[in-house]
């Protein structure tokens, strides 16, 4: 079972990365740092909050998932 805990924290791991990647390119096109981390900034707040609600909701779908045996030695 994923924890709250490590949900958050794969969602935090994530978004630093996406973080960089999004401003490199907001940067490239803009060629103005303080434009790049505004838009960074913003793209991970938004996404940090969307990816980890998604991830909670995942953990409800049963779709995929192996079934635990009836008992177990």
């Amino acid at each position: 079972m994923e924890t709250r805990a490590r949900s958050i924290v794969k969602a935090l791991t994530w978004r630093v990365m996406a973080l960089f990647i999004t401003m490199g390119v907001a940067w490239s096109v803009t060629r103005k740092v303080e434009l790049a981390a505004s838009i960074g900034l913003a793209d991970t707040l938004i996404k940090l909050g969307v990816y980890y609600a998604h991830e909670r909701c995942w953990l409800k779908v049963r779709f995929g998932r192996a079934k635990p045996p009836e008992y177990q030695i």
